[in-house]
């Protein structure tokens, strides 16, 4: 019976480790796992997306995106950035359906200081929770803010992102403290890493399906 027991047990660990496999999108050495959209087509990727001291660099100028090879659906992501310098712009593009230059039809969980955790629509994305006001045209890119004050670190000091995706449905978390809930009607789509305003590092870039 014990026999029996334990073999139940080790075919039910094995069974959940196949399901919640949790890999690195970005591998600390270089980024082979991604592609990139730079917005002024006189500058070179190189120049913008880079790996320094283990960690990524984005410049922020010009605009433009670095996205997953690969398209996901129903998992977890999470990230830590700091900014380098001073506050900018940056931000999470989430389900992307397909690249385009600058802002890809999909959904950004918004890392602008003082707004972490912003949702935004581009490019005619949707969100169930965005409601938009009689008699007013639809911004560019229409917006559900965050639920709490802002929570992020000083300049220098590293934030962490937790963005769990599970049929369409986002949930955001920075720095630990829930910030939003969003509804999408695409639920699969490429990661993207903003390239906006000036200069961002990001690390321990993880995804668990």
């Amino acid at each position: 019976m014990r026999r029996i027991i334990l073999l139940i047990i080790t075919v039910l660990s094995f069974t959940v480790a196949s399901y919640s496999q949790t890999v690195d999108l970005f591998n600390g050495k270089d980024l082979s796992n991604w592609n990139f959209v730079v917005a002024d087509d006189k500058a070179a990727a190189k120049d913008v997306y880079s790996v320094q001291d283990g960690v990524i660099l984005i410049k922020g100028t010009p605009l433009g995106y670095m996205y997953t090879k690969e398209k996901y659906s129903n998992f977890v992501l999470e990230l830590e950035w700091s900014w380098v310098g001073g506050p900018s712009n940056s931000g999470i593009f989430l389900l992307i359906e397909e690249a385009s230059n600058p802002f890809p039809k999909g959904i950004e969980c918004q890392l602008h200081a003082g707004s972490a955790g912003d949702l935004l629509c581009l490019s005619g994305a949707d969100l169930e929770e965005y409601v938009q006001e009689a008699g007013q045209e639809r911004p560019a890119f229409p917006s559900v803010k965050k639920r709490e004050p802002s929570n992020e670190k000083p300049v220098g000091e590293w934030n962490k992102a937790k963005v769990e995706i599970r049929d369409g449905k986002i949930t955001v978390h920075i720095n630990g403290t829930l910030q939003n809930v969003g509804t999408n009607k695409t639920k699969t789509g490429h990661i993207g890493l903003q390239s906006e305003g000036g200069p961002i590092k990001f690390r321990n870039v993880k995804i668990t399906k």
